[in-house]
Protein backbone atom coordinates (compact mmCIF):
# COMPACT_ATOMS: atom_id res chain seq x y z
CA UNK A 1 0.00 0.00 0.00
CA UNK A 2 1.53 3.44 -0.89
CA UNK A 3 2.18 5.67 1.94
CA UNK A 4 0.55 8.64 1.75
CA UNK A 5 2.30 11.90 1.33
CA UNK A 6 3.30 14.15 3.83
CA UNK A 7 2.13 17.00 4.09
CA UNK A 8 4.66 20.35 4.67
CA UNK A 9 3.26 22.46 7.28
CA UNK A 10 2.91 26.24 6.79
CA UNK A 11 4.81 28.43 8.83
CA UNK A 12 1.69 31.25 10.30
CA UNK A 13 4.41 32.85 12.42
CA UNK A 14 8.52 33.49 13.21
CA UNK A 15 9.85 30.72 14.56
CA UNK A 16 11.84 30.96 17.56
CA UNK A 17 13.29 27.40 18.84
CA UNK A 18 16.51 25.55 20.02
CA UNK A 19 17.39 22.58 17.93
CA UNK A 20 19.59 20.15 19.55
CA UNK A 21 21.13 18.11 16.55
CA UNK A 22 21.79 14.09 16.68
CA UNK A 23 25.96 13.25 15.57
CA UNK A 24 27.51 13.39 12.39
CA UNK A 25 26.52 10.97 9.86
CA UNK A 26 30.31 11.36 8.68
CA UNK A 27 31.89 10.98 11.61
CA UNK A 28 30.08 8.45 13.47
CA UNK A 29 30.87 5.98 9.91
CA UNK A 30 34.66 7.11 10.11
CA UNK A 31 35.04 6.30 13.68
CA UNK A 32 33.19 2.82 13.45
CA UNK A 33 35.67 1.70 10.90
CA UNK A 34 38.97 3.17 12.46
CA UNK A 35 37.83 1.19 16.10
CA UNK A 36 36.51 -1.61 13.82
CA UNK A 37 40.28 -1.83 12.37
CA UNK A 38 41.68 -0.73 15.68
CA UNK A 39 44.68 -2.64 18.08
CA UNK A 40 42.34 -3.01 20.95
CA UNK A 41 38.74 -1.85 21.97
CA UNK A 42 37.61 1.20 21.58
CA UNK A 43 34.29 3.24 22.33
CA UNK A 44 32.72 5.54 19.83
CA UNK A 45 30.47 7.86 21.87
CA UNK A 46 27.62 9.73 20.79
CA UNK A 47 27.31 7.83 17.61
CA UNK A 48 24.09 8.74 15.02
CA UNK A 49 21.50 6.06 15.05
CA UNK A 50 20.11 6.63 11.42
CA UNK A 51 19.76 4.02 8.89
CA UNK A 52 22.89 4.80 6.92
CA UNK A 53 25.06 4.49 10.41
CA UNK A 54 22.77 1.07 11.35
CA UNK A 55 24.33 -0.37 7.87
CA UNK A 56 27.50 0.31 8.71
CA UNK A 57 27.24 -0.93 11.91
CA UNK A 58 26.00 -4.40 10.47
CA UNK A 59 28.28 -4.59 7.59
CA UNK A 60 31.43 -4.33 9.99
CA UNK A 61 29.44 -6.76 12.33
CA UNK A 62 29.28 -9.03 9.21
CA UNK A 63 33.02 -8.85 9.46
CA UNK A 64 34.10 -10.10 12.35
CA UNK A 65 34.48 -6.75 14.88
CA UNK A 66 32.05 -7.10 17.30
CA UNK A 67 29.96 -3.78 18.39
CA UNK A 68 27.94 -3.28 21.61
CA UNK A 69 25.67 -0.83 21.91
CA UNK A 70 24.89 1.21 25.10
CA UNK A 71 23.28 4.44 26.36
CA UNK A 72 21.03 4.30 23.31
CA UNK A 73 18.26 7.08 22.68
CA UNK A 74 16.80 7.42 19.56
CA UNK A 75 19.19 9.47 17.41
CA UNK A 76 22.34 8.56 19.88
CA UNK A 77 24.45 5.67 20.78
CA UNK A 78 27.63 5.05 22.56
CA UNK A 79 29.32 1.90 20.54
CA UNK A 80 31.89 -0.65 22.22
CA UNK A 81 33.77 -1.69 19.40
CA UNK A 82 36.22 -4.97 20.01
CA UNK A 83 38.34 -5.67 16.70
CA UNK A 84 38.52 -8.98 15.53
CA UNK A 85 40.51 -10.87 11.83
CA UNK A 86 38.37 -9.96 9.17
CA UNK A 87 36.56 -12.72 7.61
CA UNK A 88 35.17 -13.45 4.22
CA UNK A 89 31.81 -14.96 3.78
CA UNK A 90 29.71 -12.04 4.45
CA UNK A 91 26.79 -10.51 2.49
CA UNK A 92 27.41 -6.60 2.85
CA UNK A 93 23.73 -4.86 2.14
CA UNK A 94 25.09 -0.97 1.19
CA UNK A 95 21.61 0.49 1.10
CA UNK A 96 21.80 3.71 0.05
CA UNK A 97 24.65 4.83 1.97
CA UNK A 98 27.52 5.94 -0.02
CA UNK A 99 30.28 5.68 3.17
CA UNK A 100 28.89 1.76 3.52
CA UNK A 101 29.59 0.78 -0.53
CA UNK A 102 32.87 3.13 -0.71
CA UNK A 103 34.02 2.61 3.07
CA UNK A 104 33.77 -1.02 3.36
CA UNK A 105 35.07 -2.80 0.17
CA UNK A 106 38.84 -1.75 1.25
CA UNK A 107 38.14 -3.52 4.69
CA UNK A 108 36.93 -6.42 2.66
CA UNK A 109 39.98 -6.73 1.27
CA UNK A 110 41.01 -7.73 4.25
CA UNK A 111 39.17 -10.98 4.76
CA UNK A 112 40.30 -14.36 4.23
CA UNK A 113 37.92 -14.73 1.35
CA UNK A 114 34.97 -13.22 -0.71
CA UNK A 115 32.82 -10.79 0.71
CA UNK A 116 29.56 -9.40 -1.50
CA UNK A 117 27.53 -6.24 -1.17
CA UNK A 118 24.45 -4.97 -2.52
CA UNK A 119 22.43 -2.36 -2.01
CA UNK A 120 19.16 -0.21 -2.78
CA UNK A 121 17.72 -0.32 -6.43
CA UNK A 122 19.19 3.25 -6.50
CA UNK A 123 22.45 2.24 -5.17
CA UNK A 124 22.86 0.38 -8.08
CA UNK A 125 23.07 3.43 -10.15
CA UNK A 126 25.68 4.97 -8.26
CA UNK A 127 29.37 5.29 -9.46
CA UNK A 128 31.70 2.39 -7.87
CA UNK A 129 33.90 2.51 -10.90
CA UNK A 130 36.99 3.97 -9.01
CA UNK A 131 37.30 2.71 -6.32
CA UNK A 132 37.02 -0.32 -7.45
CA UNK A 133 39.52 -0.34 -9.95
CA UNK A 134 41.89 1.04 -7.20
CA UNK A 135 41.43 -2.17 -5.11
CA UNK A 136 42.20 -4.48 -8.36
CA UNK A 137 45.04 -2.49 -8.85
CA UNK A 138 46.36 -3.07 -5.38
CA UNK A 139 45.37 -6.46 -6.08
CA UNK A 140 42.42 -7.74 -4.87
CA UNK A 141 40.16 -8.92 -7.44
CA UNK A 142 36.58 -7.39 -8.31
CA UNK A 143 33.46 -9.32 -10.69
CA UNK A 144 31.54 -6.05 -11.11
CA UNK A 145 31.83 -2.33 -12.05
CA UNK A 146 29.33 -1.17 -9.81
CA UNK A 147 26.65 -2.98 -6.95
CA UNK A 148 26.14 -6.12 -7.03
CA UNK A 149 29.91 -7.13 -6.36
CA UNK A 150 32.32 -9.09 -4.64
CA UNK A 151 35.51 -8.72 -3.39
CA UNK A 152 38.59 -11.03 -3.23
CA UNK A 153 40.93 -10.44 -1.06
CA UNK A 154 43.99 -10.05 0.12
CA UNK A 155 45.79 -7.27 -1.08
CA UNK A 156 49.30 -5.79 -0.08
CA UNK A 157 48.82 -2.00 -0.61
CA UNK A 158 51.08 -0.06 -2.76
CA UNK A 159 50.36 3.32 -4.69
CA UNK A 160 47.39 3.81 -6.76
CA UNK A 161 45.94 6.48 -9.49
CA UNK A 162 42.10 7.07 -9.86
CA UNK A 163 39.90 10.17 -10.78
CA UNK A 164 37.82 10.94 -7.63
CA UNK A 165 36.34 13.90 -9.18
CA UNK A 166 33.04 11.45 -9.34
CA UNK A 167 33.25 11.74 -5.08
CA UNK A 168 35.96 12.54 -2.52
CA UNK A 169 34.34 8.83 -0.91
CA UNK A 170 36.54 7.09 -3.12
CA UNK A 171 39.44 9.17 -1.50
CA UNK A 172 38.94 8.52 2.10
CA UNK A 173 37.30 4.77 1.70
CA UNK A 174 41.25 3.94 0.72
CA UNK A 175 42.54 5.73 3.14
CA UNK A 176 40.75 4.66 6.08
CA UNK A 177 41.95 1.11 5.61
CA UNK A 178 45.09 2.12 4.16
CA UNK A 179 47.29 1.28 7.51
CA UNK A 180 46.64 -2.16 7.65
CA UNK A 181 47.95 -3.03 4.32
CA UNK A 182 51.24 -4.44 4.35
CA UNK A 183 52.64 -2.11 2.07
CA UNK A 184 50.67 1.15 3.12
CA UNK A 185 48.95 3.28 0.05
CA UNK A 186 49.31 5.98 -1.75
CA UNK A 187 46.87 7.75 -3.54
CA UNK A 188 46.87 9.96 -6.58
CA UNK A 189 43.98 11.87 -7.68
CA UNK A 190 44.14 12.60 -11.83
CA UNK A 191 41.32 14.50 -13.25
CA UNK A 192 39.28 17.36 -12.71
CA UNK A 193 38.76 18.86 -8.86
CA UNK A 194 37.81 16.75 -6.19
CA UNK A 195 34.48 17.51 -4.55
CA UNK A 196 33.89 17.98 -0.94
CA UNK A 197 37.63 17.88 0.29
CA UNK A 198 36.76 18.85 3.63
CA UNK A 199 35.78 15.63 4.26
CA UNK A 200 38.94 14.35 2.83
CA UNK A 201 40.38 16.59 5.65
CA UNK A 202 38.15 14.87 7.85
CA UNK A 203 39.70 11.89 6.95
CA UNK A 204 42.94 12.63 7.44
CA UNK A 205 42.57 14.35 10.74
CA UNK A 206 41.03 11.34 12.17
CA UNK A 207 43.46 8.76 10.87
CA UNK A 208 46.52 11.27 12.34
CA UNK A 209 44.15 11.09 16.25
CA UNK A 210 44.34 7.27 15.96
CA UNK A 211 48.36 7.54 15.51
CA UNK A 212 48.01 6.84 11.49
CA UNK A 213 50.90 8.58 9.38
CA UNK A 214 49.56 10.57 6.48
CA UNK A 215 51.33 12.68 4.50
CA UNK A 216 48.93 15.24 2.62
CA UNK A 217 51.42 18.18 2.10
CA UNK A 218 51.65 17.44 -2.30
CA UNK A 219 48.34 18.22 -3.33
CA UNK A 220 46.03 16.01 -4.92
CA UNK A 221 48.37 13.08 -3.27
CA UNK A 222 47.52 10.94 -0.09
CA UNK A 223 50.02 8.97 1.56
CA UNK A 224 49.03 6.87 4.15
CA UNK A 225 52.19 4.37 6.16
CA UNK A 226 51.15 1.18 7.73
CA UNK A 227 50.92 0.60 11.14
CA UNK A 228 48.56 0.34 13.81
CA UNK A 229 45.36 2.02 14.49
CA UNK A 230 45.30 3.29 17.75
CA UNK A 231 42.21 2.19 19.85
CA UNK A 232 41.39 5.25 21.58
CA UNK A 233 37.57 6.54 22.28
CA UNK A 234 35.95 8.73 19.59
CA UNK A 235 33.33 11.13 20.38
CA UNK A 236 31.04 12.52 17.52
CA UNK A 237 30.24 15.79 17.18
CA UNK A 238 26.69 17.20 16.04
CA UNK A 239 25.78 17.14 12.36
CA UNK A 240 26.22 20.35 11.10
CA UNK A 241 25.17 20.21 7.59
CA UNK A 242 21.69 18.53 9.16
CA UNK A 243 21.34 22.02 10.53
CA UNK A 244 20.43 23.32 7.30
CA UNK A 245 16.81 23.01 7.10
CA UNK A 246 16.55 23.94 10.61
CA UNK A 247 18.66 27.28 9.62
CA UNK A 248 16.78 27.95 6.45
CA UNK A 249 13.51 28.02 8.56
CA UNK A 250 14.39 30.82 10.69
CA UNK A 251 15.32 32.40 7.31
CA UNK A 252 11.65 31.51 5.44
CA UNK A 253 9.80 32.53 8.53
CA UNK A 254 12.12 35.77 9.65
CA UNK A 255 12.58 33.87 13.03
CA UNK A 256 15.40 32.82 15.27
CA UNK A 257 16.76 29.13 15.69
CA UNK A 258 20.06 28.15 17.97
CA UNK A 259 21.55 25.77 17.34
CA UNK A 260 23.62 24.48 20.59
CA UNK A 261 27.05 21.96 20.75
CA UNK A 262 28.72 24.31 17.53
CA UNK A 263 32.21 23.26 17.45
CA UNK A 264 34.69 26.37 17.36
CA UNK A 265 36.63 23.96 15.20
CA UNK A 266 35.62 21.86 12.71
CA UNK A 267 36.29 19.95 9.76
CA UNK A 268 32.58 19.32 8.89
CA UNK A 269 31.26 21.22 5.51
CA UNK A 270 28.35 21.78 7.36
CA UNK A 271 30.21 25.10 8.94
CA UNK A 272 29.96 27.00 5.60
CA UNK A 273 26.52 27.55 6.42
CA UNK A 274 27.13 30.31 8.71
CA UNK A 275 29.11 32.16 5.61
CA UNK A 276 26.23 30.63 3.04
CA UNK A 277 23.28 31.83 4.88
CA UNK A 278 24.72 35.25 5.95
CA UNK A 279 25.08 36.08 2.15
CA UNK A 280 21.81 35.11 2.26
CA UNK A 281 20.59 37.65 4.41
CA UNK A 282 20.61 36.44 7.85
CA UNK A 283 22.17 37.28 10.73
CA UNK A 284 24.25 34.74 12.28
CA UNK A 285 25.82 34.50 15.79
CA UNK A 286 28.51 32.38 17.05
CA UNK A 287 28.56 32.54 20.86
CA UNK A 288 31.36 30.15 22.73
CA UNK A 289 30.17 28.30 25.74
CA UNK A 290 32.07 27.23 29.01
CA UNK A 291 32.51 23.57 27.54
CA UNK A 292 34.53 24.41 24.92
CA UNK A 293 32.02 24.77 21.91
CA UNK A 294 29.37 27.48 21.16
CA UNK A 295 25.60 27.93 20.38
CA UNK A 296 25.05 29.15 16.40
CA UNK A 297 22.01 31.91 16.64
CA UNK A 298 20.53 32.57 12.97
CA UNK A 299 18.07 35.29 12.73
CA UNK A 300 15.97 35.73 9.68
CA UNK A 301 14.29 38.70 8.50
CA UNK A 302 12.12 37.03 6.72
CA UNK A 303 13.82 38.54 3.01
CA UNK A 304 16.25 36.23 1.21
CA UNK A 305 18.82 37.25 -1.12
CA UNK A 306 20.13 35.18 -4.12
CA UNK A 307 23.30 34.07 -4.16
CA UNK A 308 25.86 33.21 -6.52
CA UNK A 309 28.49 30.53 -5.11
CA UNK A 310 29.92 27.81 -5.83
CA UNK A 311 29.81 24.71 -3.46
CA UNK A 312 31.83 22.44 -4.93
CA UNK A 313 33.74 21.79 -1.81
CA UNK A 314 30.15 21.17 0.13
CA UNK A 315 27.69 19.75 -2.35
CA UNK A 316 25.20 18.17 0.45
CA UNK A 317 24.04 21.78 1.17
CA UNK A 318 22.88 22.30 -2.20
CA UNK A 319 19.27 20.93 -1.70
CA UNK A 320 18.28 23.36 1.37
CA UNK A 321 20.08 26.15 -0.58
CA UNK A 322 18.37 25.54 -4.04
CA UNK A 323 15.78 26.00 -1.69
CA UNK A 324 15.64 28.93 -0.44
CA UNK A 325 16.88 30.32 -4.12
CA UNK A 326 13.29 29.24 -4.97
CA UNK A 327 11.59 31.74 -2.26
CA UNK A 328 14.81 34.63 -2.33
CA UNK A 329 13.90 38.03 -4.14
CA UNK A 330 16.54 38.02 -6.15
CA UNK A 331 18.09 34.69 -8.63
CA UNK A 332 20.63 32.45 -7.59
CA UNK A 333 23.60 30.74 -9.18
CA UNK A 334 24.97 27.72 -7.52
CA UNK A 335 28.24 26.36 -9.24
CA UNK A 336 30.87 23.68 -9.02
CA UNK A 337 28.22 20.66 -8.16
CA UNK A 338 28.11 18.36 -11.07
CA UNK A 339 28.92 15.33 -9.38
CA UNK A 340 25.67 15.52 -7.19
CA UNK A 341 24.21 13.70 -10.76
CA UNK A 342 26.03 10.48 -8.91
CA UNK A 343 24.30 10.87 -5.37
CA UNK A 344 21.55 9.38 -3.71
CA UNK A 345 19.78 10.25 -7.22
CA UNK A 346 20.89 13.18 -9.56
CA UNK A 347 20.16 15.99 -7.68
CA UNK A 348 20.28 18.60 -10.33
CA UNK A 349 18.54 17.20 -11.86
CA UNK A 350 15.50 16.57 -9.17
CA UNK A 351 15.61 19.80 -7.52
CA UNK A 352 14.34 21.44 -11.34
CA UNK A 353 12.21 18.85 -11.94
CA UNK A 354 10.52 19.24 -8.73
CA UNK A 355 11.04 23.51 -8.03
CA UNK A 356 9.40 23.73 -11.52
CA UNK A 357 6.64 21.38 -10.97
CA UNK A 358 5.45 24.02 -8.19
CA UNK A 359 5.80 26.93 -10.30
CA UNK A 360 8.89 27.70 -10.16
CA UNK A 361 12.19 28.91 -12.64
CA UNK A 362 15.01 26.87 -12.23
CA UNK A 363 17.32 25.48 -14.84
CA UNK A 364 19.99 22.96 -14.74
CA UNK A 365 23.69 23.86 -15.86
CA UNK A 366 27.29 22.15 -16.97
CA UNK A 367 28.08 22.38 -13.13
CA UNK A 368 24.64 23.24 -11.33
CA UNK A 369 21.56 25.18 -11.08
CA UNK A 370 19.97 28.94 -11.85
CA UNK A 371 16.82 29.56 -9.91
CA UNK A 372 14.87 32.96 -10.38
CA UNK A 373 12.27 33.88 -8.44
CA UNK A 374 8.60 33.03 -9.51
CA UNK A 375 5.78 32.74 -6.67
CA UNK A 376 4.94 28.93 -6.16
CA UNK A 377 1.98 26.45 -5.37
CA UNK A 378 1.06 23.84 -3.74
CA UNK A 379 1.77 20.25 -5.05
CA UNK A 380 3.59 17.12 -4.61
CA UNK A 381 7.55 17.76 -3.92
CA UNK A 382 8.98 13.89 -4.54
CA UNK A 383 12.09 12.95 -3.01
CA UNK A 384 13.59 10.69 -5.08
CA UNK A 385 14.15 8.19 -1.83
CA UNK A 386 17.13 11.27 -0.91
CA UNK A 387 16.89 12.78 2.59
CA UNK A 388 17.84 15.98 1.33
CA UNK A 389 15.18 16.34 -1.58
CA UNK A 390 12.67 15.70 1.08
CA UNK A 391 13.99 18.22 3.58
CA UNK A 392 14.15 20.69 1.07
CA UNK A 393 10.50 20.11 0.16
CA UNK A 394 9.95 20.83 3.60
CA UNK A 395 11.80 24.17 3.53
CA UNK A 396 9.74 25.59 0.61
CA UNK A 397 6.55 24.26 2.48
CA UNK A 398 6.92 26.66 4.96
CA UNK A 399 6.25 29.57 3.08
CA UNK A 400 4.23 27.98 0.10
CA UNK A 401 0.99 26.08 1.34
CA UNK A 402 -0.49 22.60 -0.08
CA UNK A 403 2.61 20.78 -0.35
CA UNK A 404 3.24 17.78 -0.08
CA UNK A 405 6.51 15.98 0.65
CA UNK A 406 7.02 12.58 -1.22
CA UNK A 407 8.36 9.57 1.61
CA UNK A 408 9.70 12.06 4.64
CA UNK A 409 10.14 8.48 6.14
CA UNK A 410 13.52 8.89 3.83
CA UNK A 411 14.67 11.15 6.13
CA UNK A 412 15.67 8.64 8.46
CA UNK A 413 18.96 7.76 6.35
CA UNK A 414 20.89 10.78 8.36
CA UNK A 415 18.73 12.25 10.66
CA UNK A 416 15.31 9.99 11.96
CA UNK A 417 12.57 11.95 13.15
CA UNK A 418 13.08 14.83 11.38
CA UNK A 419 9.30 15.19 10.57
CA UNK A 420 8.53 15.58 14.17
CA UNK A 421 11.44 17.67 14.92
CA UNK A 422 9.81 19.66 11.99
CA UNK A 423 6.67 19.94 13.83
CA UNK A 424 8.66 21.06 17.50
CA UNK A 425 10.42 23.90 15.53
CA UNK A 426 6.88 25.06 14.46
CA UNK A 427 4.98 24.99 17.23
CA UNK A 428 8.24 26.19 19.72
CA UNK A 429 8.60 23.23 21.85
Amino acid sequence: MPVPHWPAPTATAPVAASVRLPGSKSMTNRALVLTALADGPSVVRRALRSRDANLMVAALGALGPILVAADETDTSVDWHVRPAPIRGGAQIDAGLAGTVMRFVPPVAALADGPVSFDGDPHARKRPMGPILDALRALGARVDNDALPFTVHGPLTGGEVTLDASGSSQFVSGLLLTAARFEKGVTVRHVGPPVPSQPHIQMTVQMLREAGVTVDDSEPDVWRVEPGPIAAREWVVEPDLSNAAPFLAAAMVTGGTVTVPGWPLLTTQPGDSLRDLLSAMGATVQLRETADGDADLVLSGSGRIEGIDTDLREVGELTPTIAALAALAATPSRIRGVEHLRGHETDRLAALVTEINRLGGDAEETDDGLIVRPRPLHGGVFHSYDDHRMATAGAVIGLAVPGVEVENIATTGKTLPGFDQMWLSLLDGS
